[in-house]
């Protein structure tokens, strides 16, 4: 009977995803099924984190988020949680070695999120991203290479900046509701004068450059991962040259997006860039 709440538990991180990023749903569905189901324990596990610190905001946030905490490191070590999140997830740490100060890393930039967010130098964001994104990519690779040390340490840095690239993406995309909801400003280069054209192109210019960086490492993940790291990828590149092609204004006024047409031939991009190896070139 234990294994079935188990298996209820990875059903309801599977809802989450599904129910949350419908795009990111669709391209982990292209995982092994034990893949699959350990990304979006790891999806489940962050998601379940940052709406904690985003939108719980008639709560105690402080308090909702230490308990999170508290309550994985238990179940960690009993091996058993009654939060069916952090019971998926905590299997899924054992199985792929996940390193404890990953996990660390990402709940200390939740942590940041608590307060009023103003990032005045590129020092101080840096380490804020690498918490907040960049530990889930290095987390997933740690799934993705199953146990292949050697290939881990060679996907280390391209896993980082891709996990960097689709955080500052949403940072943008974002740029209103962070804002005027929740008084965070993640760009220091928005300094007094403010957001406008020439900011947001050397913005763009930095997400770019992560991209670039994140390129040959797709490329050498194992086969079963690499279309759905794949789709991810042209999705979130798409979202950039749509944000990239309207005004600065017009980002503080409305959220773009990325139309379902338009990610339905992205997928169909994305699998024959990698079944004719055309990302090589």
């Amino acid at each position: 009977m234990e294994q079935l709440y188990s298996d209820v538990s990875f059903r309801i991180s599977e809802l989450i995803t599904k129910t949350y990023s419908t795009s990111f749903s669709k391209a982990v569905g292209y995982l092994s099924t034990e893949k699959k189901k350990a990304i979006q324990s790891i999806y489940g596990f962050v998601r379940v984190a940052d709406e904690i610190v985003d939108t719980f905001h008639n709560h105690d946030k402080k308090l909702l988020l230490d308990k999170f905490e508290s309550d994985y490191y238990e179940a960690l070590e009993k091996n058993i949680s009654l939060n069916p999140v952090l019971h998926s997830f905590q299997q899924v740490v054992k199985k792929y070695n996940i390193p404890d100060d990953l996990v660390r890393a990402f709940l200390k930039s939740m942590k940041s999120d608590l307060g009023e967010i103003r990032y005045n130098n590129r020092d101080q964001i840096n380490k804020y991203v690498f918490g907040s994104a960049e530990v889930v990519g290095l987390m997933c690779l740690m799934v993705f290479v199953d146990g292949n040390k050697k290939l881990y340490e060679e996907l280390r840095n391209p896993a980082m900046k891709l996990g960097a690239a689709f955080q500052k993406v949403n940072f943008l995309r974002d740029l209103k509701n962070d804002t005027e909801l929740l008084d965070r400003n993640y760009f220091p280069e928005i300094g007094a004068g403010g957001f406008d054209d020439t900011v947001k192109k050397q913005i763009e210019k930095d997400i770019e450059n992560d991209f670039a960086e994140s390129r040959q490492g797709i490329i050498k993940l194992p086969d079963d991962a690499r279309l759905p790291v794949m789709i991810a990828y042209f999705y979130f590149k798409k979202l950039l040259d749509r944000i990239s092609r309207v005004p600065a204004e017009r980002i503080l006024e409305t959220r773009i997006r990325v139309p379902d047409s338009i990610k339905l031939l992205l997928l169909v991009k994305a699998y024959f860039v990698h079944k004719f190896n055309l990302m090589r070139n």
